[in-house]
């Protein structure tokens, strides 16, 4: 290969055309990789910004990597998004080795920007697509079985999506490092029960719709593919640092009640007596859960025996039709407290033809002491990430690819199960305006799993079991 020289006098391999997004996507589902490009950054090639201005791009494509100490790459590694710092793990030995290093340490670049995780129809069953709004591009990553396009997608925190399968099983899923853990049995729930044939497999389930104080109806046979149709909505993890474990929440029917488990747990707790829960958020220690009636709980799982209480009662916004409900950590401290108007467009006799759009998005800092909501009108420096994903509020400082003062939204329909093949309300709003932004065009997914939100992650979960 010839070199060229750079005005540093460093030696350059021949530069390639860097791959672009209309070329097909890049899979990292598997190592080491057969990929022979990455962007280089300045740092690795040991020059100023002024330096490169005039001689070398700030995109240089190369072959073989320059031989750097680990300590540079590391530093270098270290602000990298996670599907850049990945594929620079493929290029070479000594990157490998850094990457290594850094992976281990925990060093890797905080806080990652979000990705959009979805199916595609031009995919294989078991392969995802992550598009990055960093670099505008979509990734392919080989999950494991059973295939993703056959599981319902109900929740994404910590880069781990929470997966329900076609017997209502739930996993969880980390898409860059492929592990894959089983949450308890769905059997285990306050409202499932098994119903076993003759030779004692689990083939139907006996579904109780039932509440704290009151039974909707008399229980319900239903199969064990149709039960994660009418019950999961939605799924968070939280890492709970005094014990070192991870919680898992479920939102579920009937009516949005509450049910939660430890990784490593053999069955799930009832969270009685409260419905219409729409989303949760943890922080020191205290589960808060947001209801679609403008209502804040407080539940306390350190103990033997969960606590509950009240800081927020019923809202008596009348002007405002809260659809979804959302409780997030506020990146200067506090709460954020998030309310979202959606609204139909189609034929109201006719199901499958309805579409949901979001039209108007409420932000409110919860005071705590004194029991009260706070609106605010904008995110200056900030943006949302709203959906099946944990509620998030980052900073555009720390992720320079984002619009400050958009929410970034997926459809987290709690009936999105009767509109599996209807269009996905996907996309950006402002807040100063309430107007709409497309996120891509033209449209990359699937609209059946509907595509989440997921911020990747590298951490392997080590399992503590709670027995």
């Amino acid at each position: 290969m010839r070199r060229r020289r750079s005005a540093a006098g460093l030696l350059l391999p021949k530069a390639r055309p860097y791959l672009s997004r209309r070329q097909p996507p890049v899979s990292f589902s598997s190592f080491p990789l057969d990929l022979t490009f990455f962007r280089i950054s300045p740092k690795l090639l040991g020059l100023s910004h002024s330096s490169l201005k005039n001689t070398v791009p700030m995109e240089t494509t190369v072959g073989t990597p320059p031989e750097l100490p680990e300590e540079l790459l590391m530093t270098v590694f270290g602000t990298l998004e996670i599907p850049d710092l990945v594929r620079a793990a493929s290029v070479c030995t000594s990157w490998r080795s850094a990457y290594t290093a850094l992976r281990s340490l925990g060093k890797h670049k905080q806080p990652q920007t979000p990705c959009l995780l979805y199916c595609s129809e031009s995919s294989s069953e078991n392969v995802a697509c992550l598009y990055s709004l960093v670099e505008k591009r979509v990734y392919r990553l080989t999950l494991p079985e059973p295939p993703l396009h056959s599981r319902l997608l109900i929740g994404s925190s910590l880069g781990l999506l929470v997966t329900v399968d076609e017997r209502s099983e739930m996993h969880l899923v980390n898409p860059i490092t492929g592990q894959q853990i089983a949450l308890p049995s769905v059997t285990t729930m306050q409202h499932v029960k098994p119903i076993c044939d003759d030779s004692g497999a689990v083939h139907k389930y006996e579904y109780s719709r039932h509440m704290a104080n009151q039974a909707i109806c008399p229980p319900k046979i239903i199969a064990p593919a149709a039960l994660r149709e009418v019950f999961h909505q939605k799924a968070l993890v939280f890492y709970d640092t005094p014990t070192g474990s991870y919680i898992v929440v479920l939102i579920h029917m009937p009516f949005g009640q509450l049910s939660f488990a430890r990784v490593g747990d053999d069955k799930w707790t009832w969270l009685p007596p409260h419905t219409d829960y729409f989303d949760c958020t943890y922080k020191d220690g205290l589960l808060y859960a947001a209801t679609l009636m403008g209502e804040i709980h407080t539940f306390d799982l350190s103990g033997p025996a969960v606590t509950m209480n009240t800081i927020m009662g019923v809202d008596d916004d009348d002007d405002f039709e809260i659809q979804g409900a959302y409780i997030l950590q506020a990146p200067w401290g506090g709460l954020l407290l998030v309310w979202r108007l959606k609204v139909y467009s189609g034929n109201p006799d006719d199901i499958s033809s309805l579409t949901l759009h979001t039209k108007g998005i409420k932000i409110h800092e919860v005071d705590v002491a004194a029991k009260k909501l706070v609106e605010i009108d904008c995110l200056h420096g900030h943006a949302l990430f709203l959906g099946h994903n944990q509620s998030l509020c980052l900073s555009t400082k720390e992720c320079p690819a984002l619009k400050e003062n958009r929410v970034y939204f997926t459809d987290d329909n709690e009936y999105i199960t009767v509109h599996k093949d209807n269009r996905r309300d996907i996309g950006l709003l402002r807040l100063d305006n309430n107007s709409w932004e497309s996120l891509v065009f033209p449209q990359l997914w699937s609209n059946w799993p509907a595509p989440v939100w997921i911020t990747p992650n590298l951490t392997m979960m080590k399992l503590s079991l709670n027995k």
